[in-house]
């Protein structure tokens, strides 16, 4: 088996080292393996967006010594694709309209300051429009409503049968909490999350796994942010099919508060340590690559 990882940005801000790191780390993983490395853009979001930051990308990547294959996939030139992964599951069942407001769903957690959160510390869907009969449901569609398309956990995990119980992933990175080796996956932690959004039509979950597979990504490297939502990744691709691929969750870049990078804060992005007369040698040690 050739090993193929790859480095996924969002182009809705500027890199910074916490990017560098992810990406050194993936191009570092496939070369000590003899395999490849591929560079892909998710742009699905197209409020978010800008062209700029695509380009910027490709600069800070490149000055960095970083090397990919051509041509460099961006999910936005493949939406359709990505549809109909959603309608394969609408036409099974497996997800239901959503139309729910954020405000209507943040009253109702308001209303219960117990409830239940994901392991990202969201708020579970309470399962309101889960309730709503078929006929609602047209009705509602029929008057030019725009719902969300929301995974119906329950019965996802019901149409796996026995294999619910057994679904895990590899893991030869670490978890937060130093996790690794098979490690089980928890999908229903997250309850029933949208796959089709409203806004923008498809989420980061549905649109990342069909491209892990297109793409025959061997070890998904990624930081430990995303360590939980594996669970999730690995019940869609058990829901499609797909094979799984073996994941290597790195640990994150933090500021000296110990929080995680963000985008938001353009001192620390790499084109402005580039400007400042940083070197990208100096970048990698620092990184320790």
């Amino acid at each position: 088996m050739t090993v193929i990882t790859r480095f996924a940005p969002s182009p809705n801000g500027l890199l910074h080292l916490g990017h560098a790191y992810s990406a050194l780390f993936s191009q570092d993983w496939a070369k000590r393996h003899g395999g490849r490395f591929l560079l892909r853009i998710e742009d699905i979001d197209f409020t978010r967006t800008r062209e700029e930051y695509v380009q910027a990308i490709f600069d800070d990547l490149s000055w960095l010594g970083l090397e990919w294959e051509e041509p460099v996939r961006r999910q936005s030139r493949h939406m359709d694709e990505y549809h109909r992964r959603l309608e394969e599951l609408k036409k099974r069942g497996l997800v239901y309209p959503c139309f729910c407001s954020r405000k209507a769903i943040a009253e109702h957690i308001r209303r219960h300051p117990d409830w239940p959160r994901t392991p990202e510390g969201a708020p579970l869907y309470p399962g309101t429009c889960r309730q709503l009969s078929p006929e609602e449901r047209q009705e509602r569609l029929a008057r030019g409503e725009r719902p969300a398309w929301r995974l119906d956990m329950k019965k996802a995990l019901a149409s796996l049968g026995a294999r619910a119980k057994t679904l895990s992933w590899q893991e030869e990175g670490s978890g937060p909490h130093g996790e690794r080796g098979r490690i089980p996956a928890d999908p229903a932690r997250f309850g029933d999350v949208i796959l089709g959004r409203r806004d923008i039509g498809i989420s980061y979950h549905l649109a990342v796994v069909h491209d892990d597979a297109l793409q025959g990504i061997t070890h998904v490297t990624r930081g430990q942010d995303l360590f939980h939502a594996t669970g999730l990744h690995r019940l869609l691709q058990e829901l499609f099919a797909l094979p799984a691929p073996v994941y290597v969750h790195h640990p994150l870049i933090t500021d000296e508060g110990g929080r995680k990078l963000s985008k938001r804060f353009r001192d620390r992005a790499l084109s402005f340590l580039r400007k400042e007369g940083v070197s990208p040698q100096s970048i990698k040690r620092l990184l320790g690559f």
